[in-house]
């Protein structure tokens, strides 16, 4: 398989493995799009290496079934990785609401990320944290909502990178 040869099984058949991933993936998880269009097309390419594609069902439908796959992995990821984020957050919100020093290390930790990240990712985490809605930061702010989401998903990289980069010093 030659790198034009592949190049023009993206092109032919981007329309369908992008159909099967907005098919299959919560609309909350957009942003990833693009890393799970990558890894199906990665997955893809390694079988196609291998000749591992058997031909039983056409290439579009084999590509469509990679990409349903690859989605909903990503979704099942993605949403534990929301879900302990948020649990972690909402720890940091009850310090916050309750007006009190926060009762364990993990949100001091948490407060002491927040505060590390750059100015306009660590105010809409900041607001997010204590309970406003992304249109509300957006008016908040005085940004577009769009750049409200766009800033949650980077800053919620950050502060994941931040925990496990914590997490590795900790183990050492």
């Amino acid at each position: 398989m030659t790198e034009k040869d592949f190049a023009h099984i993206v092109h032919s058949t981007k329309g369908i493995v992008l159909s099967a991933i907005g098919k299959n993936l919560s609309p909350r998880f957009y942003h990833a799009i693009d890393d799970i269009a990558q890894e199906t097309y990665l997955r893809a390419y390694k079988s196609l290496v291998k000749n591992r594609f058997r031909g039983d069902s056409s290439l579009e439908t084999w590509l469509f079934s990679i990409a349903r796959n690859e989605t909903l992995r990503m979704g099942e990821r993605l949403a534990r990785e929301e879900k302990k984020f948020k649990k972690t957050v909402q720890g940091y919100v009850d310090g916050m609401n309750k007006h009190s020093v926060p009762e364990n290390d993990e949100r001091d930790n948490l407060i002491d990320m927040i505060e590390n990240l750059p100015e306009s990712y660590r105010s809409v985490m900041d607001l997010l944290a204590k309970g406003y809605s992304e249109k509300e930061i957006a008016g908040k702010l005085d940004i577009k909502p769009g750049t409200v989401k766009s800033r949650t998903s980077r800053g919620r990289e950050m502060l994941k990178r931040m925990m496990l980069n914590q997490e590795v010093r900790d183990e050492d």
